[in-house]
């Protein structure tokens, strides 16, 4: 299994971050490595709301069917799944001083013999992390929720 954590300030109150995240459509902004990301369902988004999510991950296509999981105060838990990986991005988001913390994990569990490339997709997976850090709070104060 792969995880990786990226803390990341974010100008902007915790509320209007947490509603923001808790629409997964929105991973086209923050997120580099998705190409498109449908709603699945109607109403509003709530546990059990669920995304088509198509990525692009070293040089490969890849979609996953996510669901929303947990809708807390103070954290989100999206689990995606597709045959060879199964996703979960959990999100919490904090307010401090003058703005918030997002605190964002990704865990990802590898099936079958996909399994063997989790040592070698680390450093590609801290690096979409490190994009994600940079590009989430440059569109939260550009756009807003």
């Amino acid at each position: 299994m792969i995880t990786v954590e990226r803390r990341i300030p974010v100008g902007r109150p915790a509320e209007e971050v947490r509603r923001y995240l808790a629409d997964f459509g929105h991973t086209v902004e923050w997120d580099p490595g998705t190409e498109s990301c449908t709603r699945l369902d109607d109403g509003p988004v709530v546990v059990g709301a669920c995304w088509r999510n198509v990525s692009r991950f070293r040089g490969r296509r890849t979609e996953l069917s996510y669901r929303l999981e947990r809708y807390e105060l103070d954290r989100l838990v999206f689990v995606g799944r597709n045959r060879t990986v199964t996703a979960t991005d959990d999100i919490a988001v904090r307010p401090e001083a003058g703005h918030s913390l997002v605190v964002y994990r990704a865990h990802l569990r590898f099936h079958g013999v996909a399994r063997l490339a989790s040592p070698f997709l680390r450093p590609a997976f801290e690096r979409l992390a490190d994009q994600v850090a940079h590009r989430l709070p440059a569109v939260l104060g550009a756009a807003g929720p």
